[in-house]
């Protein structure tokens, strides 16, 4: 039971010991990927790929640097910041890029039993989460609103009663003036009590704001962009 623990990997790299840690980091790969995969509504085809990918390259950078961990961390590291410095990327996205990391060390140093067990662990508690929907409670009724009223409306008198009566959570996130200030757009992030009365809560909206542009969507996905 122990030997699955320990290193494949000697003083001296032989080829059969490094195609051993390519093929399990590239197999771990696609097992990650795929798991992104079935788990995540929309995903882009690049991203996919490169988390394919991320565990070889990684176990390659830790084989040159001949086992120094501190140093192999740190150029794996700034590799992996580099889709970060270019598009946000989302905590499923980081999250899923950090199993691929931890994956890629553990083959890098030779511990193939360990990155198999570690990414089955991994792969299944984020099936389960997702399956169970945690922490999606909040997200489920969580609102965008986007409402323009006239500039002499006072939204707070005007508004706050329809807020109170269908919303248990709600936040006035911007005031912007629009048409040559004319108009104002709020933008709110809000919880509401039922969902099924989200037609009802519009349409008081509406009552109150001349019936002008109203917006009102899924909750604001930015707050999960790290």
């Amino acid at each position: 039971m122990n030997s699955i623990f320990q290193s494949i990997l000697s003083a001296t790299m032989t080829p059969f010991a490094f195609i051993v840690c390519m093929l399990t980091s590239l197999a771990l790969g696609l097992v990650i990927a795929l798991t992104y995969i079935f788990t995540t509504k929309k995903h882009s085809s690049g991203f996919v790929v490169t988390l394919a990918l991320i565990p070889a390259v990684v176990q390659i950078i830790i084989l040159l640097v001949n086992g120094n961990l501190g140093a192999g961390v740190a150029v794996a590291g700034t590799f992996s910041l580099v889709r970060f410095r270019s598009i946000p990327g989302t905590a499923k996205e980081i999250g899923a890029i950090f199993i691929a990391l931890a994956t890629g060390l553990a083959t890098g140093m030779g511990y193939i039993g360990f990155a198999v067990i570690f990414t089955a662990i991994m792969v299944g508690m984020l099936i389960l989460y997702t399956k169970l929907g945690f922490g999606g409670t909040r997200a489920k009724n969580s609102r965008s609103l986007i409402i323009v009223i006239p500039e002499s409306l006072n939204y707070t008198e005007a508004l706050n009663p329809v807020m109170r009566k269908y919303t248990s959570e709600c936040e006035l996130v911007t005031v912007k003036t629009t048409n040559m200030g004319s108009l104002f757009k709020l933008t709110y992030d809000l919880k509401l009590k039922d969902a099924k009365k989200e037609k009802e809560f519009i349409d008081e909206l509406r009552c109150r704001n001349g019936n002008l542009e109203i917006i009102c969507g899924q909750g604001n996905q930015g707050q999960e962009v790290l």
